[in-house]
């Protein structure tokens, strides 16, 4: 704990790291650049976290270079190369922005956190990147158009605690699969792509009306975790159940605080 300015006790932010994304050109830069969703790392610093810009670079790295953080958001971006999870397959003419170091990186990272037991929240790529690293595959595109969920604002049927669940409703936080069917949230979605088969140890706990996967976790893991396929930062502005995705990571990381005294905190 740090002291505030007005001698009252101020809690220390974790340290989330949060994996950026290429861009071949951002607003008022010359080249390529290396960016983060504003809303994505306003969602973390409202949530009391201090968002960790973490450079993709070489994947041997990424354990080493997490060492220093207390959790880790895994963000949307482009699509992940098919042939990391399905060798030999013909590319969909839809595939779009894969690039062979973000994967590696982002694979990298996934891997670890969950090796690691490192609080996690995956977002939109971030889930299949999750899904694909623990042997699972992907549809490389949802059916065109009329199928896919760009642009989509739609309702996402959540299983009854589930770990999203009780983030999206803190009421609801213990409350048995069993004693009830759960309750529908509404969503912002920008992906073609999707969850298909299941990497290991991995549970559907939402799904879009149209059967689409939209929330996995790991049951019995310890460490927090959650994966959704939708854009939480999108609203998480003005929804408290967006917002709360991000309060329970930071939450989570908060209590590991005290094993990892002595490497300094923002406050």
């Amino acid at each position: 704990m740090t002291a505030a300015r007005n001698g009252a006790p101020q809690r220390a932010r974790p340290l989330i790291a949060l994996p950026q994304r290429f861009s071949a050109t951002a607003s008022a830069l010359r080249y390529g650049a290396v960016v983060t969703a504003r809303a994505l790392s306003a969602a973390v610093l409202r949530a009391g976290g201090e968002p960790f810009m973490m450079h993709p670079g070489p994947p041997e790295e990424a354990a080493g270079r997490l060492a220093r953080c207390d959790g880790v958001l895994l963000p949307g971006g482009g699509d992940v190369a098919p042939h990391l999870y399905d060798t030999g397959a013909e590319v969909h003419d839809r595939v779009y922005d894969v690039d062979a170091e973000q994967d590696a990186f982002d694979l990298a990272v996934a891997r670890h956190a969950l090796a690691g037991g490192l609080p996690l929240l995956a977002v939109c790529r971030g889930l299949q990147v999750v899904n694909v690293a623990l042997g699972g595959t992907l549809r490389q595109d949802m059916g065109g158009e009329r199928a896919d969920h760009r642009h989509r604002v739609h309702r996402v049927a959540l299983t009854a605690g589930s770990v999203v669940a009780a983030a999206m409703d803190p009421a609801a936080a213990g409350v048995s699969a069993a004693a009830g069917s759960g309750r529908e949230v509404e969503v912002s979605c920008y992906h073609h792509q999707c969850a298909d088969r299941l990497g290991e140890g991995l549970a559907v706990t939402g799904r879009a009306e149209d059967g689409t996967v939209e929330a996995l976790e790991l049951p019995g893991r310890r460490a927090w975790f959650a994966a959704v396929q939708w854009h939480p930062e999108d609203t998480a502005l003005s929804d408290p159940a967006q917002q709360g995705l991000f309060d329970a990571l930071v939450e989570a990381c908060r209590e590991r605080l005290p094993l990892t005294a002595g490497r300094g905190r923002l406050p």
